[in-house]
């Protein structure tokens, strides 16, 4: 695939800077690529490298001064601009199935509900009762188990696993090994310690426009719902509790476990490996940093990070101090050194 930069400004809605006629053929990043790439500036710390960049045009948002002789596409959303380029340039037929409707190896109950357009890969089984909606595509080997609803334009991948009675909402993608509604950690200890299963009984229910990373596991709850709210993102090898409720528009990085009964409020983010205690709620617009470790509700929207968190500001001067502790150490010792000298002469 090909294509000038006059088309590309017009499908990017962008302002071109420079020849109209020039002809991109791929794209990568500033510092490797070619006079055929494309390429973008999103983070003004690599400001520098337009200078040096052979890239043959350049996304840049309207805040950034262009390089003389180089050719840029100016927009408010440079990354956005630069996936509409990638998408235009690299998505091939095979970048989608080549399977069409139902494969014949593909085991659909009789009970299920299959609506128009509905696209279900090799191996992949539908349960009984199953209801899966308008232009719904699930990949080989997944497993939709009985009473499970899918609703419209859904994306499973291969592997993915959705439980008895869960809900799914409209525009949901479910990357592969995905697994919707397996049991809660839930189980009775007695006298001697031996410990009995407590049956989860509950389902999970994942509202419109959820993106769930590879191997992420969200747990049914013991008998009501863990719920996952609308727009939410999940990355890989996130691990959701029972009974936990999402808040809309949250981001959840890879490793996060979010351990029983948690809910959050909205736009609410957790970094790689955050872990947070069950029965805890937590505010709109909080953002906890990479490994935190949230012990206590919060109630205040901000940026928190440490284990047990704390707010960013105290972590951060937290640190300074700690990375000075040796010298402070030896700064005690000579005090107390002092201390014991100025003693000894009284």
């Amino acid at each position: 695939m090909q294509h000038t930069l006059s088309e590309l400004a017009k499908l990017t809605q962008s302002t071109l800077i420079g020849d109209p006629e020039f002809t991109i053929t791929g794209v990568d990043a500033l510092d490797s690529a070619c006079p055929e790439d494309a390429s973008f500036l999103a983070n003004p710390k690599y400001r520098s490298l337009l200078k040096e960049t052979k890239a043959g045009v350049i996304c840049i948002d309207r805040q950034t001064p262009p390089e003389e002789n180089k050719n840029f596409l100016v927009s408010d959303d440079p990354s956005r601009a630069f996936q509409t380029i990638l998408e235009a340039l690299l998505v091939t037929p095979y970048n989608s199935t080549g399977f069409e409707g139902v494969h014949p190896t593909a085991v659909v109950h009789p009970t299920a509900f299959l609506a128009k357009d509905v696209q279900i890969g090799p191996y992949a089984v539908i349960d009984q009762g199953a209801s899966i909606g308008d232009e719904t595509k699930i990949g080989a080997h997944a497993a939709i188990g009985p009473g499970v609803t899918i609703g419209r334009q859904c994306h499973l991948h291969p592997h993915v696993t959705i439980r008895e009675k869960c809900r799914i909402g409209n525009r949901v993608i479910l990357q592969p090994g995905a697994v919707i509604g397996s049991c809660g950690f839930g189980f009775t200890t007695d006298a001697k310690g031996r410990h009995t299963k407590l049956e989860q009984l509950g389902i999970v229910i994942i509202e419109d426009d959820v993106e769930i990373g590879a191997n992420t596991t969200i747990d049914r709850a013991r008998f009501k719902s863990t719920r996952i709210r609308r727009g939410s993102k999940i990355d890989n090898l996130v691990q959701i509790g029972h009974n936990v409720d999402l808040g809309e528009d949250n981001i959840i990085v890879s490793q996060t476990g979010i351990a029983g009964s948690v809910k959050t409020g909205k736009n609410v983010v957790f970094g790689g490996q955050a872990g947070v205690v069950g029965h805890l709620e937590i505010a709109d617009y909080v953002m906890v940093a990479t490994r935190g470790g949230v012990s206590k509700s919060i109630t205040k929207p901000g940026k928190y990070a440490g284990g047990p968190v704390m707010n960013l500001a105290d972590y951060n001067r937290q640190q300074v101090h700690l990375r000075k502790i040796t010298d402070y150490v030896k700064q005690i010792e000579a005090l107390e050194k002092k201390l014991k000298e100025l003693e000894e002469i009284s």
